[in-house]
């Protein structure tokens, strides 16, 4: 009879175990879906765009640098950082604009 105690308490541990493992890998799982990047615009370098703008249908061929339609794929939070960066298209000042101001 003891040792169907001793094996009945070894199962529900592993049991245990399991469901507590299943759950953080969820749990981590659920942090690596978050976003990591955002589209920040009008940082692109000439020919250094990372997507499809006005005018053209590929990454890397935006000829205007700092256009404000075209985006760069940058960290969570760095385009706010970045001077003329701007969440959404066409909102940013032109490198003009910004010596002028």
């Amino acid at each position: 009879m003891q040792s169907q105690t001793i094996l009945s308490s070894a199962l529900l541990s592993l049991l245990a175990a399991g469901a507590l493992g299943a759950a953080s890998t969820a749990h981590a799982a659920d942090k690596m879906a978050a976003p990591t990047s955002q589209k920040c615009y009008a940082v692109n370098a000439a020919y250094k765009n990372d997507c499809q703008s006005p005018g053209h249908s590929c990454a890397g061929q935006d000829s205007k640098a700092r256009d404000p339609q075209a985006f760069v794929a940058v960290p969570t939070g760095l385009c706010a950082k970045i001077a003329g960066g701007s969440l959404t298209a066409g909102t940013a000042m032109t490198h003009d604009a910004m010596k002028k101001s």
